[in-house]
């Protein structure tokens, strides 16, 4: 199943998520996707995710998406973007 084409699990954001991803990973379902290496990301190497391994023992994008650290950052990004 292609990401985008169930309607139980569509987001209402209209960005293509497909091009984030690499090409090997685009059919595949949210879960595989979730479960799938972080170099599954489109710009992230295999040697990027060995790094993130190491440091963080990030192995998967679900692992990468829950990171406390990586999680804050986001939303100190976010409030940034909508401060004064």
């Amino acid at each position: 199943m292609r990401l985008g084409q169930n309607r139980e699990t569509d987001m209402a954001v209209s960005v293509e998520l497909i091009k984030a991803l690499d090409k090997a990973y685009e059919n595949l379902s949210l879960a595989e996707i979730l479960d799938a290496p972080v170099a599954a990301l489109a710009g992230v190497t295999d040697s990027d995710a060995e790094h993130l391994a190491a440091a963080f023992n990030i192995k998967t994008v679900r692992d990468l998406g829950s990171n406390k650290y990586f999680a804050v950052a986001g939303v100190l990004v976010a409030l940034a973007g909508h401060s004064g």
